[in-house]
């Protein structure tokens, strides 16, 4: 038997990701038929090999999107659908195709797209940065304009904005009006509180209101970092797999609370991004409604995100083992290069001077 998978964003490294996990899986593995559809402007991702076909196909927003979708369907007989870019995962949710796939909440999606409308809903939670929203012409024009502390952190709100777009760390008003020079295309700012600690990671799988399973990771580096003035590009070049719950239950108060704003039922996967402020604690910054690129370092250690997701959308939920998440070992680390793929090892141990690896 055959799994005819659909997947979306399929050429970036999310999506590719998402593929290798569920052809490590040992329930799925060898048994996917892989339809990869993207506007292909990574067109590494087209002759990877991971994918049967991948079409060029336009924006969600596009009129011609839908009947280009449904005839691409409907042509490979496709079953099953996992969808990675996030204006996607919230158009599927509001408008349905004829295939299963894990349905986001579209009310919960419409919160957590941007990281104001995110801030907004959570605005009495104690768990989110302080923050402003600015336009460009506000924040040129005085700094009295700027209500937050120095150092703060600038970037881009946009719905489904990634890869730190639009991100500086800000020491002084000179900074600020800098940035906002330089970046013209960004009508509106948000500024929020610095945040100077670990960058985490909480994944978490819902099914129809349950926690199944959960993760926590740990961005430690990211390719190319040095050329970008935030030094985050968005793909992890060093990163770990933590046993650590406290993201967990600040992740899953803000999801349980959002819902209940919305008066929806939880359900599918959501990454939850916190960084921890001067004291240690777990700040949200923003609420994925897809996977994100470390679920295949997860899969590589033995919980695999991907293949619980296909359990559900095949009706075999059952498989699905009761613990909620996988002890990791202390050494573990992720890493992770432009040329190759990513690299999970158990019990790293840095490399001194003069010491070798065989």
């Amino acid at each position: 038997m055959k799994y005819k998978i659909l997947v979306t964003g399929a050429c970036g490294v999310t999506s590719r990701s998402v593929v290798r996990s569920l052809n490590k899986s040992e329930v799925f593995g060898g048994k996917c038929v892989f339809i990869g559809t993207d506007v292909c402007y990574n067109e590494y991702g087209i002759y990877e090999g991971l994918y049967e076909k991948v079409y060029k196909v336009p924006y969600f927003n596009d009129p011609d999107y839908r009947p280009i979708m449904e005839k691409i369907i409907a042509d490979n007989n496709i079953e099953y659908a996992i969808l990675i870019p996030e204006p996607e995962v919230l158009y599927w949710s509001e408008h349905p195709f004829n295939v299963k796939f894990l349905k986001i909440p579209a009310g919960f999606a419409k919160k957590v797209l941007s990281k104001k409308s995110l801030y907004d809903a959570l605005k009495e939670k104690t768990y989110i940065p302080d923050y402003q929203i600015l336009s460009r012409e506000n924040m040129m024009s005085s700094p009295s304009n700027i209500h937050l502390e120095y150092p703060l952190w600038i970037r881009d709100y946009a719905e489904g904005t990634t890869s730190g777009k639009g991100s500086l760390k800000a020491e002084c008003y000179d900074d600020v009006r800098a940035w906002a020079i330089i970046n013209k295309g960004i009508e509106n700012f948000m500024l929020s509180e610095y945040l100077p600690g670990r960058n985490l990671a909480c994944f978490t799988l819902f099914h129809n209101g349950k926690l199944l399973k959960y993760g926590v990771a740990q961005r430690i580096d990211y390719l190319m970092g040095k050329v970008a003035v935030s030094g985050i590009t968005g793909n992890t070049s060093k990163g770990k797999l933590l046993n650590y719950e406290k993201p967990l239950d600040i992740a899953n108060d803000a999801i349980q609370y959002i819902v209940s704003l919305t008066n929806e039922t939880m359900n599918g996967l959501v990454v939850t991004d916190l960084k921890e402020n001067a004291e240690g604690n777990p700040i949200i910054t923003e609420i994925n409604i897809r996977h994100v690129a470390f679920t295949s370092t997860f899969a590589n250690a033995g919980l695999n995100f991907s293949e619980y997701q296909m359990m559900l959308l095949a009706g075999q939920e059952e498989r699905i083992s009761p613990e909620l998440t996988k002890l990791f070992p202390d050494n573990n680390i992720m890493l992770r290069d432009v040329d190759g793929l990513p690299i999970y090892l158990d019990n790293h141990k840095e490399l001194k001077t003069g010491w070798f690896h065989e």
